[in-house]
């Protein structure tokens, strides 16, 4: 079953095409990873997906709703109930600790649980941390304070960005222990990077050039491919 259906897809900005006519399918359950040179139109791929923009045409289509057609107030309840975004800038909260900054996504959800959102820290291995804020902690730990807070809601697509784009080999590692048990657990993942480390964890590769696809490496041989 797909739970993604992307169908030949463009998003023009002026005179430029970032994606040209692009389909692909995400099964649930699958790990995907996209990967491309700059400009290829990843960012915006992921962008679309997401629900933070909309296609100039084509459609998209995320649990059998599509979303290319759908108002920006319903995107976001979309992404808020159905997707898991972890970035590569973190994004957290300064002044709030580990522990509030996984509850802030509880709050726009529905009601913030200490007791749950603890146990989703444990879960990335910050227990012990849930009271220090971002500024006490390192990057690697800041970035799974990020998972923590995108698994909190028990979203149906993770979404990562660059997941460790910030980070030394060993939070890396890691970070891809995190999304491999998750996705033993059964999640959907996509993954944006540019690192073939990490998408090579991935079932399939997408490799996005000028916009399109420009081919699809499945397995673990990206490192092996002229990407």
């Amino acid at each position: 079953m797909n739970l993604l259906e992307i169908k030949d897809i463009s998003k023009i900005y002026g005179s430029v095409a970032a994606l040209q006519n692009v389909s692909l399918s995400v099964e649930q359950g699958e790990w995907l990873a996209i990967m491309g040179p700059s400009g290829s139109g990843k960012s915006t791929m992921m962008n679309i997906i997401g629900c933070m923009d909309k296609p100039t045409g084509g459609s998209v289509f995320l649990d059998g709703v599509d979303i290319s057609k759908e108002s920006a107030k319903n995107l976001t309840i979309m992404r808020r109930d159905k997707i898991g975004l972890i970035f590569q800038q973190f994004h957290l909260i300064n002044y709030l600790t580990a522990l509030e900054n996984v509850m802030v996504a509880q709050y726009y959800h529905s009601l913030p649980d200490e007791k749950e959102a603890l146990a989703a820290l444990e879960r990335v291995g910050l227990k012990d941390r849930a009271k220090h804020l971002p500024s006490q902690l390192s990057g690697g730990e800041q970035q799974r304070v990020c998972i923590a807070r995108a698994l909190i809601n028990y979203p149906m697509l993770i979404l990562a960005d660059e997941p460790t784009g910030n980070l030394d080999e060993t939070n890396e590692k890691i970070v891809l222990d995190i999304l491999t048990q998750l996705h033993k657990e059964g999640s959907t993942i996509i993954v944006v990077t540019h690192d073939p480390e990490v998408a090579d964890e991935a079932q399939r590769t997408v490799v996005l050039e000028h916009g399109r696809v420009a081919r699809i490496v499945k397995g673990n041989n990206v490192k092996g491919a002229d990407i």
